[in-house]
């Protein structure tokens, strides 16, 4: 009973791993965790010294001191009580130029790619559509001059004829 019970358990594991859309997940976070990297080198290497020529590059430094004495004691240990805002900024900027980075120069251009290949589909679509269309319309100038030819008069469907559509 109890290997039953571990066959079922490792059995329904295996079906919950092998669902597409778990192994999609996989993929997302690898190539997820591979694009960070990308991301950091383009805020690290372009984005902060740039924003560094303009102001500081560390914004860790500023702080206020809501209780003193602030600083180090003797012991090395820090005293007082300070309000590290400008850790609070630096994360808030690193947040905002990150996502600026993927935005314009990967959710964007997607967008516009995407975009182009959904108007070419659309375009040949329609190119078909009317090719479809003359095709038809042929078709059915072909079918009434035949029918023409064959009744009497010319007319096509006449009321009590065989050819009448």
């Amino acid at each position: 009973m109890v290997s039953k019970k571990k066959d079922s358990v490792l059995a329904g594991f295996k079906a919950f791993l092998m669902r597409g859309n778990v192994v999609d997940l996989a993929v997302a976070v690898v190539i997820g965790a591979a694009f960070t990297n990308i991301v950091n080198s383009v805020v690290k290497g372009i984005i902060s010294p740039v924003i560094g020529a303009v102001g500081t590059k560390n914004l860790d430094v500023y702080k206020t001191c809501i209780k003193e004495p602030c600083g180090l004691g003797p012991d090395g240990q820090p005293t007082g009580v300070e309000i590290l805002w400008g850790s609070v900024l630096n994360a808030a900027l690193t947040f905002l130029i990150t996502a600026a980075v993927v935005y314009f120069l990967m959710v964007l251009p997607m967008a516009k790619y995407l975009a182009r290949m959904e108007a070419r589909r659309k375009a040949r679509e329609g190119v078909q559509e009317t090719i479809e269309i003359t095709e038809l319309e042929v078709l059915k100038e072909i079918r009434d001059h035949l029918v023409a030819q064959r009744t009497p008069g010319g007319t096509v469907g006449q009321p009590g004829s065989r050819d009448a559509f």
